[in-house]
């Protein structure tokens, strides 16, 4: 374990934990990452496969829309700094039983012209999301305490209304009102639930508009060569900074870490009490304690010997492609998970990165990435479930499939200690949750120990590769423990 004493220690490695360290790098302090993981990244890592020689597989996430939505990443700018961000044109589908399937395209007038009768119900419903997208992304993205400064208008205003109507429109059982088929439902529910929370509620629905209307601007991409591309660009500019990372090195508590003027944990609420919970105040300690972590994700990894052969071939050139069938189906499968039950069917997603990224294709395999919802710490291995859900619409899927590997919800956290029984989410999505995140505070980061701040995506904004937590949280460590002013990020 390092114990020579700096200015900053960052306890993880993940892209929170990073994006805090480059932002007090680059104000001058001298700053330690520690990771207990053997590579850094966190819900960012690349590894070599164990299934197939040269193949490499995304160890979380694989598909990136807040990378390029974020503004702390916006500034950094991965791609000049020579990552590149594939956004296919088609961000997202969502095949249906019959063959037929409902594209997301990045475009949304094609997307309207091939949804058929929704096609104009999605036009009015994304229309104005589409042309504020700036100023929702910087609210959706924002530290919950704070009033973009465009809302202040006229116009920004009519945005946050539409914005707060559709929200509560499809988090009731109007959701359907305005839809005429199964299409356009099925297009925004598969959306809905990668908040895997209950269908409807405001927290899915909140996380559909968000990610659909992303899908519509800067596309849900792929980064070249997988996500571990931008962890290695983050360390890069940390080491050009001075910063350094540490790995196997797992932080147990507090006196395991060098003296610091700050320490930034992106941790999960359990973790930091873990560490720090014996000098906290006791009314925080108790309410991290009881913060309430969702349900799960399990992964399966596929080795797949060719393209994957969906009945609607315009699949094939999704970023994601959601495996639920109808809107009624998904929220079903969505619903018997909160009631804690393992759904014969379960809502599930699936990723081919050399869609957008034809190098990930080694010997004729590639990669495929792939994960089910399941309930809180289920054992299972859910490798049959998610073959048979993808068979479903994709005809002949297992004769593509070399082989899989899966990694059920109760082992998620031996790779990632955040996600607690397979809560990738580090937190379950509830409104409560988003708005008490992790608890009811002005300041959501502070821990009521001087100097330390958690940064994980257990804070506002909530999940998503963005760096954002990190970085609202090192803004007011750099402001309360240096008296700094926060350093750009660009290169």
């Amino acid at each position: 374990m390092v114990r020579s004493a700096t200015d900053v220690v960052v306890i993880g490695s993940g892209p929170n934990g990073l994006t805090a360290a480059v932002t007090m790098a680059r104000a001058g302090l001298e700053v330690i990452v520690l990771e207990a993981q053997a590579v850094a990244g966190g819900g960012a890592r690349t590894l070599d496969s164990p299934q197939a020689d040269g193949l490499r597989e995304d160890i979380c996430s694989a598909v990136h829309p807040q990378a390029l939505a974020s503004p702390a990443f916006g500034e950094f700018d991965f791609a000049a700094r020579g990552v590149e961000l594939i956004a296919p044109e088609v961000s997202y589908a969502q095949p249906l039983d019959d063959g037929r399937a409902a594209i997301a395209y990045r475009s949304l007038e094609r997307t309207v012209a091939e949804l058929g009768p929704d096609g104009p119900a999605w036009q009015h419903f994304f229309a104005p999301l589409v042309e504020n997208a700036g100023l929702l992304t910087e609210l959706a993205l924002g530290d919950r305490r704070h009033v973009p400064a465009g809302l202040g208008s006229v116009r920004g205003l009519r945005a946050l209304a539409a914005a707060g109507l559709r929200v509560l429109e499809q988090a009731t059982p109007a959701w359907n009102l305005r839809f005429s088929s199964d299409l356009g439902p099925a297009l925004l529910t598969g959306v809905a639930a990668h908040a895997i929370a209950p269908l409807p509620s405001p927290a899915a629905s909140g996380t559909a508009m968000m990610l659909a209307t992303q899908a519509h601007t800067v596309g849900w991409p792929i980064p070249v060569g997988g996500s571990g591309s931008l962890t290695a660009a983050l360390i890069a500019d940390l080491e050009a900074h001075g910063g350094r990372v540490v790995t196997d090195a797992e932080v147990r508590s507090w006196t395991d870490l060098p003296r610091a003027r700050a320490y930034l944990a992106d941790t999960s609420p359990a973790g930091l009490v873990q560490i720090w919970g014996e000098r906290m105040r006791p009314s925080v300690r108790r309410a991290l304690e009881r913060f309430r972590y969702g349900d799960a994700a399990a992964k399966v990894d596929y080795v797949l010997s060719g393209p994957v052969p969906w009945a609607d071939p315009r699949v094939g050139e999704a970023a994601t492609v959601h495996v639920g069938g109808t809107r009624e189906q998904m929220a079903a499968a969505e619903n018997e998970v909160a009631s804690g039950r393992m759904p014969q069917r379960p809502m599930a997603l699936f990723s081919d990165p050399a869609i957008a990224d034809p190098g990930r294709i080694v010997g004729g395999l590639r990669p495929g990435w792939a994960y089910a919802h399941v309930p809180a710490g289920h054992p299972g291995d859910i490798t049959e479930a998610l073959t048979a859900q993808i068979e479903r619409f994709a005809p002949g899927f297992r004769d593509v499939v070399v082989s899989a590997r899966c990694t059920p919800a109760s082992q998620m956290s031996v790779h990632n200690a955040n996600y607690i029984g397979g809560d990738i989410a580090s937190g379950a999505l509830s409104t409560w949750g988003l708005l008490a995140r992790p608890r009811l505070a002005w300041d959501p980061y502070r821990v009521s120990i001087p100097g330390v701040y958690l940064c994980s995506q257990s804070t506002p904004p909530a999940p998503g590769v963005h760096g954002m937590s990190g970085w609202h949280a090192a803004r007011r460590a750099l402001a309360q423990r240096f008296s700094l002013p926060v350093p750009s990020l660009a290169p």
